[in-house]
């Protein structure tokens, strides 16, 4: 599903450049589920942004589902992201203007999925998650916590390939993470692949391998 070649991401730094990212080469298989770890600043959500092509400021070669990412145009890469790719930012990226079903119903506008299906499938999202009471509110009213779940919620309601999920658990308890990851591994049972960063080892060991960034090498 996913081959990085080479890929490199760096700054310019008076006289030289400051590299995030050095000579990283990743395949990530379909159906697979793959954990990032390392200490903070090594690169970790960096390379997430750019397997989510958030991030188009990059050297190296990227495959995605047979399409070549470094040869696309932002338009490109931020259509196969919409059709494609599901993601949990830590730090929510809810739309504050709109209500949290609102918020569920983006990503399946992207896909062209018909109104009334919609409208069952938002329904539906918000039951599964326990968060059928809160479909009228707006993310300000909610816990940073209830912001997660519905944040989690919004990346997986259309179904996507690819789940990307940076640090997805960070603001749960517990019990609620655990909700998460055991949502995330039936996901993955049936077959969508994810990528997940977490200093969490716990959560780690949900997935079928573990990659390890150090200062922007894979160690």
């Amino acid at each position: 599903m996913i081959q990085l070649q080479n890929l490199e991401k760096s700054y310019p730094s008076g006289p030289g450049r400051y590299y995030v990212l050095r000579r990283i080469n990743v395949e990530v298989k379909d159906g697979e589920f793959v954990t990032i770890m390392g200490p903070s600043g090594a690169g970790k959500s960096t390379l997430l942004a750019i397997v989510g092509m958030l991030d188009g400021e990059w050297s190296g070669e990227y495959h995605f589902l047979d399409h070549a990412v470094h040869k696309m145009n932002v338009k490109q890469r931020a259509e196969l992201n919409k059709r494609y790719i599901g993601f949990v930012f830590q730090q929510y990226h809810l739309l504050d203007n709109l209500t949290v079903a609102e918020n569920l119903d983006i990503p399946l506008s992207y896909r062209n999925v018909k109104g009334s299906e919609r409208q069952s499938i938002v329904a539906d999202t918000l039951d599964r998650f326990h968060i059928v009471g809160k479909k009228d509110l707006y993310p300000s009213q909610l816990s940073g916590g209830q912001q997660q779940l519905v944040a989690v919620a919004r990346a997986v309601v259309a179904k996507p390939k690819l789940i990307l999920a940076d640090e997805p658990t960070g603001n749960l308890h517990s019990s609620q993470g655990k909700e998460i990851m055991d949502l995330f591994k039936k996901l993955n049972d049936e077959g969508t692949t994810i990528i997940q960063v977490t200093h969490n080892e716990a959560w780690a060991a949900y997935g079928d391998k573990i990659i390890n960034i150090v200062d922007g090498w894979i160690s």
